[in-house]
C-alpha cells in the first residue's frame, strides 16, 4: 500500500507560510506529496489550486488544498487576530488526519503566538506544547536538525536566569530518553550516540565555575550509561560543534535554548528543521518564523520548509517499514 501523503498546516496567513508552501510544492513534486490545510483566499495571487476532500485524492497537477475556513482575508505582514481560530483549526485538522492514518505526517508553517492568544485565547507557549496536548499529553522534546547536526535543548523558552532551577535530573533524563528512542524509531539509528553539554563554561571545571555538572548532569549520565546508552559528557559546549566533534555523535543535548540554536543556525541557517520528538505522529516545521517583513513580496526562501517536508517523508517511510 502506498504511503499516505503529508499534510501541511498553513500557519499565519499574513506571514510567508502560503508563499513558501507553494514554492515547496513546485520544488518537491511527486517525490514528497502533501496537501495544504488553509483558506485558498490566502494563497499567492495566481496560484492554480484544486480543492480536495481527502489526502489520497491528490492529482499532482495543481496545488492541493483541503479547505479550512478563515474569518477574513490576509494582509501580508499584518497579522489579524480574526484569523487566529482558523490557524488553530488548521493545526487541529492536520493532527486529526495524521492520527486517523489519512496522512503520514504533519508539517506546520510558522505561527504568531501573540496573535493566536489575542484572537483566540491560545494558551500554549508554541506549536510543540499544543501538539503534545492534542496527542493526549505526550512527553515531547524539540529537536533542531540539518544534515550536519541534530541538537535538542533541555530547557527552551524561558529566561536564562531560570535555567539552573528548571534543569533537574528528572527533566534531563526524560529529554535524553525521548531523544534516544526517537533516533532509533524515526532516524534508523540502532545505537544512538548522544553528546551532552554542560551548563556552565568549560562544563563547570570541576565545580570552580558551577556545580550543576556534578549535581545534576553527571548522575543522570551515569545511570543511563549503566542501561547501555552511549553518552558522552558533560562536555564543554564551546568545543562540541566543530566538524571533528560532530563526527563523534548522532545528536547533541544542550542545556538551554541558545546553546542549541546558535550552532545549528550558524551551520545551516536556511536548511534547519524543527522536529517534535515523542509524539505518536510525525511533525516537522521550518526553523524560522512568519517573516512579516518580507511577506507578500516573493522573497521568502522555502529551503527550510522543503527540508522539513523531506525529513517528514523519510520519517514516515521508516515508521511504515
Amino acid at each position: 500500500m502506498a504511503l499516505a501523503p503529508l499534510v501541511m498546516s498553513c500557519g499565519d496567513p499574513s506571514g510567508v507560510g502560503p508563499e513558501i508552501a507553494v514554492k515547496a510544492w513546485h520544488a518537491t513534486g511527486a517525490s514528497c506529496p502533501f496537501i495544504w490545510l488553509g483558506d485558498p483566499r490566502h494563497l499567492p495571487e495566481g496560484t492554480e489550486f484544486e480543492l480536495v476532500s481527502l489526502p489520497r485524492q491528490i492529482t499532482g497537477d495543481r496545488f492541493p488544498v483541503l479547505q479550512v475556513d478563515f474569518a477574513a482575508d490576509a494582509s501580508p505582514g499584518q497579522p489579524d487576530p480574526a484569523n487566529a481560530q482558523g490557524v488553530i483549526d488548521a493545526i487541529r485538522r492536520g493532527v486529526a488526519l495524521v492520527q486517523s492514518g489519512a496522512a503520514s505526517g504533519l508539517v506546520t508553517c510558522p505561527i504568531n503566538k501573540a496573535a493566536l492568544k489575542t484572537g483566540a485565547g491560545f494558551a500554549f507557549p508554541g506549536h510543540t506544547e499544543f501538539l503534545a496536548d492534542l496527542a493526549g499529553g505526550a512527553d515531547v522534546v524539540m529537536m533542531l536538525a540539518c544534515d550536519a547536526l541534530r541538537v535538542v535543548p533541555v530547557t527552551i523558552h524561558i529566561p536564562l536566569t531560570d535555567v539552573p532551577a528548571t534543569l533537574t535530573q528528572d527533566l534531563l533524563e526524560r529529554c535524553i530518553r525521548v531523544t534516544h528512542a526517537a533516533l532509533m524509531r524515526d532516524f534508523g539509528l540502532h545505537a544512538p550516540r548522544l553528546a551532552v553539554a554542560g551548563l556552565n563554561p568549560h562544563a563547570g571545571e570541576s565545580g570552580t565555575m558551577g556545580a550543576e555538572e556534578m549535581t545534576v548532569i553527571t548522575p543522570v549520565l551515569d545511570r543511563l550509561r549503566k542501561e547501555g546508552m552511549a553518552l558522552s559528557g558533560p562536555l564543554s559546549a564551546d568545543t562540541m560543534f566543530h566538524a571533528g566533534a560532530r563526527a563523534t555523535y548522532d545528536a547533541a543535548i544542550a542545556m538551554y535554548h541558545d546553546q542549541a540554536l546558535i550552532p545549528i543556525k550558524t551551520i545551516d541557517f536556511a536548511g534547519g528543521v524543527n522536529v517534535t520528538l515523542g509524539l505518536p505522529f510525525i511533525r516537522t516545521s521550518p526553523e524560522h518564523g512568519t517573516a512579516y517583513d518580507i511577506a507578500g513580496q516573493n522573497k521568502a526562501d522555502p529551503t527550510s520548509l522543503i527540508a522539513a517536508l523531506r525529513m517528514a517523508r523519510r520519517m514516515a517511510e521508516r515508521r511504515a517499514a
